[in-house]
């Protein structure tokens, strides 16, 4: 079965499951491991454990009541776009099972921010969800602005705080808003949209592990001038070198943004960049590799507050984020 495929009929499953009377229950108790003195609070949010669940995974808030059983802090959704988008051609997400990682060129496939809203209605009580937004392929860089409001108006009442995704390597030029400045005016943008909502939600930025340390620093320089709450380090990369699977079965599955354990490493350096240069000035989430403990421990350690999973789980299962959990209590 195809990765993709495979995903739907994994999560398709899962929800027939829980459906079943008695079902949820056994299943939040077996895979939930949060007690009281697991709870963190960030940016004024209370996260009930560590470990959350990546942006893509649910892009279209589906599944929120059956990610809910398995013992997440929070679920983000996204990337989600003003109207619904279909994304590259299939196939575009491939296993690399020799390196514990995955390659995607899915391109901000959604059904749309006002699709979101409609699950949204239905959200489990007490899950924290984070809604990461990003703007239409087909919306130039020079309006994409008006495309991460429009999310952010739409979403606001409905998600607990935002992520502005600019470093997907799949929307062509969108890495370009990391630039400096298209990247402050877009963020002065939302931040100002949020002052004027009566409840302000948390915004952080996504970024890229290929940044260098010079763009890095401006960073730190726009997170902290332009009041955004925090970032998330880091997104999938386009750096292919150290992998076991052959050079010719990558080129053969071509472009795309790689994740998983391969980007364990270098996600680790960038929460530690961000978070030495900035003397903990924001609270940083960490993403990439995160498949155990030990990895958890390490982003943590590097001065991120909060780990993010989602491709490791492809291969560890879905008793993932209750292993880290309970490992983090030693």
């Amino acid at each position: 079965m195809s990765p993709e495929k495979a995903h739907y009929f994994a999560m398709g499953l899962l929800s027939i499951a829980v459906r079943i009377p008695g079902i949820e229950f056994f299943l939040k108790c077996y895979f939930n491991q949060s007690e009281e003195n697991d709870a963190i609070e960030v940016c004024g949010l209370k996260f009930p454990n560590r470990v959350g669940l990546a942006a893509g995974f649910d892009k279209d808030a589906r599944w929120l009541r059956e990610l809910n059983v398995l013992g997440f802090g929070h679920v983000e959704i996204g990337t989600l776009t003003p109207v619904a988008q279909s994304g590259n051609p299939q196939p575009r997400l491939f296993r690399l099972p020799l390196d514990g990682g995955l390659i995607n060129r899915l391109g901000f496939n959604n059904d749309g921010v006002e699709a979101a809203v409609t699950r949204l209605r239905r959200r489990p009580s007490g899950l924290i969800v984070g809604g990461n937004i990003g703007k239409n392929k087909v919306t130039p860089n020079e309006s994409a602005v008006v495309d991460y409001l429009n999310c952010f108006e739409t979403l606001h009442p409905y998600v607990d705080y935002f992520v502005v995704n600019v470093s997907s390597p799949n929307t062509p030029r969108l890495r370009e808003l990391q630039d400096k400045e298209p990247l402050t005016a877009l963020l002065s943008a939302v931040v100002s949209a949020n002052k004027q909502k009566e409840i302000q939600r948390p915004i952080f930025l996504k970024i890229a592990p290929d940044m260098k340390n010079d763009q890095l620093d401006e960073i730190i320089e726009i997170v902290t001038s332009v009041g955004v709450s925090g970032v998330i380090a880091t997104n999938t990369t386009l750096e292919r070198s150290g992998l076991s699977t052959s050079t010719s079965e990558v080129e053969e599955i071509g472009a795309g943004g790689l994740s998983g354990s391969p980007v364990r490493s270098r996600s680790t350096e960038v929460v530690r960049y961000l978070s030495e240069k900035s003397a903990g000035a924001f609270p940083i989430i960490g993403v990439g590799g995160v498949d155990g403990v030990e990895a958890a421990r390490e982003k943590l350690d590097a001065g991120a507050s909060l780990v993010q999973i989602y491709s490791c789980m492809i291969y560890k299962g879905p008793g993932l984020v209750s292993k880290i959990v309970k490992g983090l209590k030693i």
